[in-house]
């Protein structure tokens, strides 16, 4: 009787200890650098080379580095909230508009984004969906993608290493 209720007790802790590890939200604040062995190809679309991510209650700070073939870098910092509100701003004379949710209670986020470009044939729409999910214990971040344009579509996922480990 006394081995049957102390595997009840060790039953219960475990399950409660593990319901309320898993219940936290995730933490994605930090300097992310793409991990290069793992790096998908993705045609004439910019690579996101490393990104730096604050978020503090509902706002999401980043600063973004992309590499568009060239080997430089191209940064550009946005500010947005994490409460689906759509934000608009400027990057580089392309107007952006961006909606960031959270899902799964606080443990997924999901950035959508539309980046419009003017040239000779007039504006052109890349639409971004990424989804972000982050392994604290490994220092992992995986943004995974789905890009459209006119030059047309491409999913992949960028795995990120904490740089400021």
């Amino acid at each position: 009787m006394k081995k049957t209720l102390t595997t009840i007790i060790i039953a219960l802790l475990v399950l409660i200890f593990s319901d309320s590890a898993s219940g936290q939200k995730a933490d994605f604040t930090g300097s992310w650098k793409l991990d290069i062995t793992k790096k998908p190809a993705t045609g004439n679309f910019p690579v996101l080379t490393r990104i730096n991510i604050i978020i503090k209650g509902d706002s999401l700070l980043t600063e973004r580095f992309y590499d568009t073939g060239d080997g430089q870098e191209y940064p550009f910092t946005e500010n947005l909230t994490l409460d689906g509100k759509e934000h608009a701003m400027t990057v580089y004379e392309m107007p952006r508009k961006s909606v960031v949710t959270w899902k799964e209670k606080d443990v997924i986020l999901i950035h959508q984004s539309t980046t419009t470009a003017y040239g000779s044939n007039g504006s052109v729409d890349f639409k971004s969906t990424e989804t972000w999910t982050v392994d604290n214990v490994n220092n992992v971040l995986t943004i995974s993608f789905s890009n459209s344009s006119y030059d047309g579509e491409l999913t992949g996922a960028f795995i990120f290493n904490k740089a400021d480990k």
